[in-house]
């Protein structure tokens, strides 16, 4: 049996329904991130593995014990606020030692675990100091600190890097994913950031009105999406209207494209989904063009050009790597062209 499981787990707020019939398994050591808009469930779903709120329906079982109905100091999770909710009258040092001392741990063996944890998160040297005395990722780390040195067997994410500005934000991905790979602690964060989830999860579980729409591995997730929704929040996507006609898909201009494997039968109305950066833009007239476009816009990323061009196909969105070359000029034409892989098929029910 997986060590943390959810078995149909739902809540209920009179007529509103946060959380519906949530199935997820997560196996020991894994980084698992809850991905969605406002209001999709993922917070709700926290919130009823912390304890903070009753499940209205629906099992919880951690290392095969049922924890559904324990309060929360009784399930011995560790918890990361979205404002890490440092006591501010304490040093770094006391506010990581503060669970340890609600444990009654001795204080030889507090002061030694401390220090660990403080040397874990690159803190050492701060301990004396107050919360107002350091920086947003510095706040963040005694947060982590103070939640990993209870030796929880759940580490809960809330959204733990929504405060920092996008450089360090960035940077503390990467150093939270090295923390959590060195314990080894089973992790679920909740983002509504999608690169957030890509870079650093082992699974990432998309929610839609409370529900799990897919769950699946980063890659997987970004390149075989299981409907329009999710295709269009996990990165940028070109939706175009198709008919799949034997082994070909039919586009509205009546272009013909090779359908991929285990495409529908025929007749049935699909979406085409393209992702921009499995776009090239080509010279006009060039023979491999599949698609004659005209640039409208372009927007400088530093690592890229996002281009917007009109086609006979409707508006598309195509990047392009900033490797050096000059870019496209607006208001030019072009040619556009894909490889026939790249193409991925909408299940019909995703296709309305």
């Amino acid at each position: 049996m997986s060590f943390l499981v959810l078995e149909g787990l739902s809540k209920s707020y009179g007529d509103v329904h946060a959380l519906v019939d949530l199935h997820l398994s997560v196996e020991r050591g894994e980084f698992i991130s809850l991905l969605g808009p406002s209001g999709c469930g993922k917070t709700t779903t926290l919130q009823a593995l912390a304890g903070f709120v009753p499940a209205s329906s629906g099992r919880i079982r951690l290392d095969g014990r049922d924890i559904t109905h324990l309060p929360p100091n009784q399930r011995g999770l560790g918890v990361v606020f979205q404002s890490y909710a440092l006591f501010p009258h304490m040093t770094v040092a006391q506010n990581v030692a503060f669970g340890l001392e609600m444990r009654r741990v001795a204080p030889a063996e507090r002061a030694a675990r401390v220090e660990r944890m403080l040397a874990l998160v690159h803190l050492d040297s701060m301990a004396g100091r107050y919360p107002r005395e350091l920086s947003g990722g510095q706040r963040q780390r005694v947060a982590i600190a103070r939640a990993l040195v209870i030796e929880p067997p759940v580490l809960l994410l809330d959204e733990p890097l929504s405060n920092l500005d996008a450089k360090l934000r960035e940077a503390m991905q990467f150093e939270l994913r090295r923390i959590q790979r060195k314990l080894g602690t089973t992790t679920i964060m909740v983002t509504h950031d999608q690169a957030e989830a890509l870079s650093i999860s082992d699974r990432v579980v998309v929610m839609q009105a409370g529900r799990a729409v897919q769950v699946a591995a980063p890659q997987a997730l970004y390149e075989h999406p299981a409907s329009a929704f999710i295709s269009g929040f996990v990165g940028k996507a070109n939706l175009l209207a198709g008919t799949v006609r034997g082994r070909e898909v039919e586009l509205a201009n009546g272009l013909r494209l090779p359908a991929p494997a285990g495409a529908p039968g025929e007749g049935v109305a699909v979406r085409v989904c393209l992702r921009p950066e499995k776009l090239r833009l080509l010279s006009a007239g060039d023979g491999a063009s599949r698609l004659a476009v005209r640039i409208e816009e372009r927007f400088f990323l530093g690592s890229q050009w996002l281009y917007r061009v009109t086609s006979p196909l409707g508006e598309l969105e195509v990047s392009s790597p900033n490797d050096g070359r000059t870019p496209w000029d607006e208001h030019g034409a072009a040619g556009l062209a894909w490889s026939d892989d790249v193409l991925r098929l909408l299940p019909p029910e995703a296709a309305a």
